[in-house]
């Protein structure tokens, strides 16, 4: 398989409308919530983000958060990533870890050469981007112009949906050690294979994807040192502060959102479930049992702190941009396990709504059911992992180096 880019001619930037504010984004993600809602047992069906829900994303631009504003993103603050994924997380947690990506790898392409981004944003500005960094699934040979790629690499989440997807390999280096370099391919140059028969998050069509020597010209392929803050390609014309901040760093903060939105719907959905039920052996009204009360507390707080934490996280990240300043190896790994935590948070949280649902959530056209399937699908990802992310933030603390070359 092999692809040649086509010659663009990207618009002026006078031609590019903005997305609007960080305000208009995070409220049109809330208005998704209904329909999203209505459609959550339709996309677990599909496997994949329903194509409607593809549009709605793209007509509301809350992947465009992060996106600079010389394309007409929002340039908006990281938090925002919180918000709005918690608000379509809690309507179709596939949904939101669908948007958890487009939001994330936005960011990212931010930092490539500015014929990357013309070729991309230049031609549709809401262009929503998939992607999956594990660079040794990937091999990679510098060729004249570009790099041929093949590989073959697990959990695409939303890549049906994209427009572009990111690759990654390793770099046959004749001089040394081999180079981890990120590689821009558009959809329908490489192959979707269908993997994805899940037992939570269904819909977020986390297919297979494999390219065998494909062709990739340089501009539209990036080293990884160019995604752990500092000068890039990209932040020479996207000049917001925020474009210095390494990408992959912040990569937990996008996925323990989606997380932390299904759990808050677990407890909405539990919430509107209990208003009106009885005991089946006592014929008591639920929600007046003392247990009840100290569950939809414990599962409240754990909501509360998640949110907390998240909200710290993110001004932390962005006080750096804003000071100028990149964070230190203890603050990147400390970032990191914050991430982690909050997800923990809303892990704990999930369970204890799903054992105060007792025999009515095991259902499996329940929402409940479906929720919790997506939150125990969801924690099994890297960045939830607390033996990772724990351990590499108190190796740091502790005056050993860093040893996750990706930070």
């Amino acid at each position: 398989m092999s692809t040649t880019p086509k010659a663009i001619t990207p618009p002026s930037r006078t031609q590019v409308e903005s997305v609007g504010s960080y305000d208009n984004l995070v409220e049109r993600a809330l208005n998704l919530v209904p329909i999203l809602s209505e459609r959550a047992e339709k996309t677990q069906e599909l496997r994949r983000i329903l194509p409607a829900n593809k549009q709605e994303i793209e007509r509301a631009g809350i992947a465009r958060l992060l996106q600079p504003s010389r394309y007409g993103g929002c340039e908006g603050h990281l938090f925002g990533a919180v918000e709005i994924l918690t608000h379509v997380g809690s309507a179709c947690g596939s949904t939101a870890w669908c948007l958890a990506q487009y939001i994330g790898h936005n960011f990212m392409l931010s930092q490539w050469p500015i014929e990357a981004q013309d070729q991309i944003w230049g031609v549709k500005p809401e262009s929503l981007l998939a992607g999956i960094l594990i660079p040794l699934c990937g091999k990679a040979k510098k060729v004249d112009g570009g790099y041929r790629l093949t590989g073959r690499w697990p959990f695409v989440s939303g890549v049906d949906g994209c427009d572009w997807c990111i690759l990654s390999g390793m770099v046959d280096n004749a001089h040394g050690d081999d180079e981890e370099r990120y590689f821009m391919m558009q959809h329908g140059t490489f192959e979707i294979i269908d993997t994805w028969h899940a037992m939570g998050l269904k819909g977020s069509g986390s297919h297979d994807v494999a390219v065998d020597d494909v062709f990739i010209p340089d501009h539209m392929t990036l080293p990884i040192e160019h995604l752990k803050g500092g000068p890039t390609p990209g932040n020479q014309v996207n000049t917001a502060p925020m474009y210095q901040l390494p990408s992959y760093m912040q990569f937990g903060i996008y996925i323990t959102s989606a997380t932390l939105g299904i759990a808050t719907g677990m407890l909405a959905q539990y919430e509107e479930f209990i208003a009106g039920h009885k005991a089946l052996m006592s014929g008591k009204v639920t929600r007046h049992e003392v247990p009840q009360h100290l569950k939809v507390a414990e599962a409240t707080v754990c909501l509360a702190t998640a949110r907390a934490i998240a909200r710290t996280t993110c001004d932390e990240i962005m006080s750096h941009a804003a000071n100028g300043t990149l964070p230190s190896d203890e603050q990147r790994t400390q970032y990191r396990a914050q991430a982690n935590f909050v997800g923990l948070q809303a892990w704990r949280s999930a369970n204890v709504i799903w054992d105060a649902a007792m025999g009515r959530g095991v259902y499996e056209k329940s929402a409940l059911a479906r929720s919790y399937r997506d939150m125990s699908a969801a924690t099994r990802h890297f960045t939830h992992n607390w033996d990772i992310n724990g351990a590499a933030y108190g190796r740091v603390k502790l005056g050993l180096p860093l040893d996750n070359p990706s930070l």
